[in-house]
């Protein structure tokens, strides 16, 4: 298994990306660190490359978060709150936080020691319906229009993505309201969460970020910072040794 520095500073993100696409001949599509239920929905899939996913995600999720805790794969326990967002069943006094995201073949996972954290990622591929008219607000869809026919996917997409962060890393599920913040369409890392209605929170207290993933992809990571300067650090697959670098 591989060594996961500790996450010492609690102003640091660790940001794990790994491809789902496993031979069927490592262990980690055995099963044997998956609990019952998460085997019984592999079980559910009707393809079986989305089962072998699904059990590669799974795997991964379990290895990376018993390495940061110090136990087996088989003996991390979750947890849900009432809006579906899954978290660590312990009595740690500072769990760890975690957000995992896959599309296609690739997966996204964010762990923090401090920080509400939601990841998207999202393979990016021709969209066959209105879907921004319906899931961005009015100021985001006018900032799609402007953009030319062949930037528009890969703006839709960064929208869609640091939207879909945020909403995780806030927790209220489809409680929360699409419409009641704006993020940039921008390629820009910069201002990114441009609204958010006082009632949901401070827009200050928040930071979203894009992350690179493999080509065809696009991913966003949002964290609930309180104000504070938070820095990613790229730990790869977790197959492997982490190569890590870290961003300010």
């Amino acid at each position: 298994m591989p060594v996961v520095e500790p996450l010492a500073d609690i102003r640091q993100v660790d940001i794990w990306n790994w491809s789902l696409e496993i031979p069927a001949s490592e262990d980690v599509l055995s099963g044997a660190s998956l609990s019952q239920d998460e085997l019984a929905r592999a079980q559910r899939f009707v393809k079986p490359r989305d089962a072998r996913r699904y059990m590669a995600g799974r795997a991964g999720l379990r290895s990376i978060l018993g390495d940061y805790l110090g136990i087996a794969p088989e003996d991390v326990r979750f947890s849900y709150t009432e809006f579906g967002k899954p978290h660590l069943d312990t009595t740690e006094e500072c769990p760890l936080e975690f957000n995992l995201s896959h599309s296609a073949d690739q997966a996204l996972l964010a762990v923090s020691r401090h920080f509400a954290v939601g990841v998207d990622v999202e393979e990016i591929k021709p969209i066959a319906e209105d879907v921004a008219g319906h899931f961005f607000s009015a100021a985001e869809c006018t900032e799609l229009r402007a953009y030319p026919t062949d930037e528009h996917m890969a703006a839709f997409y960064r929208c869609w993505t640091r939207k879909e962060a945020f909403v995780k890393a806030h927790g209220a599920g489809l409680s929360l309201a699409l419409d009641c913040f704006d993020v940039s369409l921008s390629a820009s890392p910069q201002q990114i969460l441009r609204r958010l209605d006082p009632a949901v929170g401070a827009a200050q207290d928040w930071m979203i970020m894009n992350i690179d993933v493999a080509e065809g992809f696009c991913a966003a990571v949002a964290v609930l910072t309180f104000g504070q300067n938070v820095h990613l650090r790229h730990c790869g697959d977790w197959r492997a040794r982490p190569r890590i670098a870290s961003i300010t």
